[in-house]
């Protein structure tokens, strides 16, 4: 996975300005990645593994609208398990729904982010998600930039399973 990451461009050195407003030397751009067919298919079966490995069984998967929804569709499409968009506010036309797909009361909802620093938008749609009677215990990420938003998942009950650690892929990649 990190070979994936650095051959696609994905991870880039310089001044950036994160999600959060912090600053970083590095930027992960998970786009570059989602983008391409062969590293998507490589994500969507590395965390169809994780969730085979581990017997759980999840009724939805979620994706956070923008940058997540093109790697819960790949995972449903390698799972065959139904997903869901989750909306950071609503729209003023259409359904006005925060959350698009079918999603009943009582499911078991896998989030799937693409980087996680602080966990403020994943943490957002999970409380949609929870406001809508879905139960949700767990994220998988692709990237953990392990800032912060490991514990403040912890701190909602729910646990973080990420591909690969920000520190591991600099550690082997830093110019």
């Amino acid at each position: 996975m990190r070979k994936a990451l650095k051959e696609c461009g994905a991870l880039q050195f310089g001044d950036f300005t994160l999600a959060s407003g912090a600053k970083s030397n590095y930027y992960i751009d998970i786009k570059k990645a989602s983008t391409n067919p062969k590293v998507l298919y490589l994500i969507s079966q590395l965390m169809a593994e994780n969730i085979q490995a581990t017997g759980k069984r999840y009724d939805r998967i979620a994706g956070v609208v923008l940058g997540s929804v093109p790697l819960a569709a790949a995972l449903s499409l390698a799972t065959g398990i139904p997903y869901v968009m989750v909306r950071k506010e609503k729209k003023d036309h259409g359904t006005s729904k925060l959350i698009e797909g079918d999603l009943n009361k009582g499911d078991n909802v896998l989030v799937i982010e693409d980087v996680i620093t602080s966990a403020g938008s994943c943490i957002s749609a999970i409380g949609t998600l929870r406001e809508a009677g879905a139960s949700v215990n767990e994220i998988y990420a692709v990237i953990d930039r392990e800032a912060g938003g490991r514990d403040a998942l912890k701190n909602i009950n729910v646990t973080l399973t990420a591909l690969v650690k920000a520190s591991d892929l600099l550690k082997r990649y830093c110019p």
